[in-house]
């Protein structure tokens, strides 16, 4: 497959035959695509964080004759504390809901608020269609969207979502199943 010699790093959001191993690998299972959202995700959350420290500088002028200095600052802590913390958990929360595609099955790992962990496997052997839906005006200027991998039966069905690439990434996966999914 000529498809799988190159590798694409966009922000580590898609990368095609990484170097890298998961717990409970098998001993000749091979990763060969990693998918994040693409990291445009982030700018919503880095603009509310922008957004809310002008706010606070705003702030200060009004309550400043309404408190005294020591209040002020630990207002002025306590919400940049905030700030940064609502960043950070965006940023993990980016990093660690992941995608990976093996030559034996596709794993879907999402976090939720840092202290839940969900974690979809799915046998190359179950996987019945692989479709990707992209809409919005930025979404297909940017080039990213949704993959959603449709499973038989009673299998839980995978979701990308917000993945770079989609379409690069279908035919990925497509030649993954053409080689290693199920045999009709």
């Amino acid at each position: 497959m000529s498809v799988l010699k190159t590798s694409h790093r966009l922000a580590h959001a898609f990368c095609v035959m990484p170097d890298i191993q998961f717990e409970n690998q098998k001993v000749d299972e091979v990763v060969i695509l990693t998918l994040r959202a693409h990291p445009i995700t982030l700018l919503p959350g880095l603009i509310n964080s922008t957004l809310f420290f002008l706010l606070l500088l705003f702030l200060n002028f009004v309550i400043g004759n309404f408190l005294n200095m020591v209040q002020i600052i630990y207002i002025n802590i306590f919400f940049i504390f905030f700030s940064f913390v609502y960043l950070w958990i965006g940023i993990v929360n980016w990093y660690f809901n992941i995608g990976i595609v093996t030559n034996i099955q596709v794993i879907d790992v999402n976090f939720n608020a840092l202290l839940y962990r969900n974690v979809t496997r799915t046998d190359l052997t179950h996987i019945e269609d692989v479709t990707v839906k992209s809409s919005g005006f930025i979404s297909s200027i940017i080039n990213y969207g949704n993959i959603f991998i449709q499973t038989a039966g009673s299998e839980v069905n995978t979701e990308f979502l917000q993945v770079p690439e989609p379409e690069k990434a279908i035919d990925i996966i497509q030649n993954i199943l053409k080689e290693h999914g199920p045999t009709e």
